[in-house]
């Protein structure tokens, strides 16, 4: 099978080059350079040649004035690649290659151009088994075959899952159809459980090994899967209790394994077993904290292997209201998290538009694709509450799954003119930029902004929303901003002595003198 496998890419090059060569008398005679055939096939070597051995092949050019060959690749020799009018035969030389390669060279003469293809096809050879401990350890950039169980599919468009054997685990990035197309992986039937033989070149990426854009060589079914779990969504609610799973199996034996940081909350109740099919009575205890998740593996045993199955198991729990350097803070996970803070700017990048970045007094996080984001009309500046979870990508937080679940404050964009006409509301935010005059105090950051002969106080100028006691302090030298600098704030209006102020400024953003 492996060796038909790779006789037909060949077979196919070989036609093609046949193809070639009868067509050049109808398409490719030119009437000041011929060649003898426009495809070169050049031998690639067999296992027991020299890496210095060097294979070649040959034609004949016909010109009717000076000549030269273009696009001749570092791995392919032509000699002679030039000459004059005349009949000369051209040698095309290269070594030995254990990897497949073709050249398009073109031979030009007199402003005209004749196209010869060169190819060396390498014989491939079957490429070992190893394990996935060893593959952890050896090179990138080199093809590897594993064997191993699916212990959970992570997307069934592009075929993302991770193989796991004896050793260790490695990601497959990416799993080839049957007729070695991507993005049709549920075309292989392949379950978690199953023992899946896969063939592909290694990387790694942050840290994670994986197989990219693997062929599939062999699949053997598992002996038991998860048939059903009668808990919508494998969610249970804060409060606990019972649930079931069903399984189908056909090995010898069950055994359920919870995994130890989920043993205090998750338990077994019972087990059922008829036939081929078994009951798995699970109990879980009240949630008083944020959402939590687990995986529990069901195995089974028939000829001297194991077979195992696998299903998450979330548990609603309460919303955590914290800070946004608590969220960043937090693991990867379930649990919901409820930010408030200033929209601070867009993601470009989100053609859906429901991505924005938010920041408080102690730090700033990307909302990817709230819900309810675009209905709500909220834009830059604004005063917000999200709810999601804590996620990561390439490493950097962000919040996903998230709900737009309010907005606080819609803050209006005026002028200083314009705001000093406002009339004073604690509830009523506004936007305001101006150059910096005078700084009164530096650790609140209470300062003078200046545009034309306007002149408007801020009372404090704090880090963000929230912040309070000393959190409250120290921005201005922190941020290195001065006098001259272009400053924007939000903040209410309010009345001091009949001065009118900005009271309580949540910094938004500056620029530097002549920036």
């Amino acid at each position: 099978m492996m060796k038909l496998r790779y006789i037909i890419p060949m077979f196919i090059a070989a036609v093609a080059m046949l193809a070639g060569c009868s067509d050049d008398d109808k398409k490719s005679y030119l009437s000041d350079v011929q060649v003898s055939q426009s495809y070169v096939a050049i031998a690639a070597g067999e296992e027991g040649d020299a890496a210095t051995t060097e294979f070649q092949a040959e034609i004949t050019v016909t010109a009717s004035g000076n000549w030269e060959f273009k696009n001749v690749p570092d791995w392919l020799t032509v000699s002679p690649a030039s000459g004059e009018a005349g009949q000369h035969t051209v040698v095309f030389k290269a070594l030995k290659t254990t990897e497949s390669r073709t050249a398009n060279l073109k031979l030009a003469c007199n402003g005209q151009e004749q196209e010869i293809n060169v190819m060396q096809m390498a014989k491939k050879t079957e490429v070992p088994l190893s394990t996935c401990a060893q593959i952890i350890a050896a090179d990138d950039g080199k093809t590897y075959r594993a064997k191993g169980a699916v212990k959970s599919i992570a997307n069934t468009t592009y075929g993302n899952w991770y193989l796991q054997d004896e050793t260790g685990e490695i990601y497959i990035y990416g799993t080839l159809d049957k007729n070695g197309a991507e993005k049709n992986f549920l075309s292989l039937g392949i379950e978690v459980g199953d023992i899946v033989t896969v063939e592909g070149p290694k990387t790694t990426y942050n840290g994670t090994v994986e197989l990219v854009n693997v062929t599939v060589i062999a699949i053997e079914k598992s002996l038991i899967k998860v048939d059903s779990l009668d808990i919508k969504n494998n969610t249970l609610a804060k409060e606990g209790g019972e649930f079931h799973a069903v399984l189908e199996n056909k090995g010898n034996g069950l055994n359920i394994i919870i995994p130890d940081e989920a043993k205090d909350w998750l338990l077994v109740s019972g087990i059922s077993i008829s036939g081929t099919e078994s009951v798995v009575t699970m109990r879980a205890l009240p949630n008083e904290g944020g959402a939590r998740q687990t995986t529990v593996a069901f195995t089974t045993t028939n000829g001297g292997k194991t077979y195992t199955t696998e299903t998450t198991i979330s548990q609603e729990g309460s919303i955590i209201e914290c800070p946004v350097s608590d969220f960043l803070a937090a693991e990867v996970g379930t649990s919901q998290y409820r930010l408030t803070g200033v929209i601070t700017s867009l993601y470009t990048s989100d053609k859906q538009g429901k991505s924005f970045y938010v920041r408080d007094y102690s730090g700033e996080v990307l909302v990817y694709r709230a819900e309810g984001f675009i209905e709500a009309g909220a834009k830059v500046g604004d005063v917000v509450t999200v709810v999601g979870q804590r996620g990561a990508y390439k490493n950097t937080p962000q919040m996903v799954s998230g709900t737009f679940e309010e907005l606080k404050y819609a803050v209006t964009e005026v002028t200083l003119d314009e705001f000093l006409t406002k009339a004073d509301n604690p509830n009523v935010y506004y936007k305001v930029t101006g150059t910096i005059d005078e700084i009164a105090n530096e650790t609140y950051g209470n300062l003078y902004l200046k545009s034309g002969n306007t002149r408007l106080y801020v009372y404090g100028c704090y880090p963000g929303w929230g912040a309070t006691g000393d959190a409250r302090k120290n921005l201005l030298s922190t941020l290195g901003i001065a006098v001259g600098d272009e400053l924007t704030v939000i903040g209410v209006k309010s009345t001091y002595k009949d001065t009118p102020q900005v009271n309580g400024g949540l910094y938004l953003s500056h620029k530097k003198t002549g920036e």
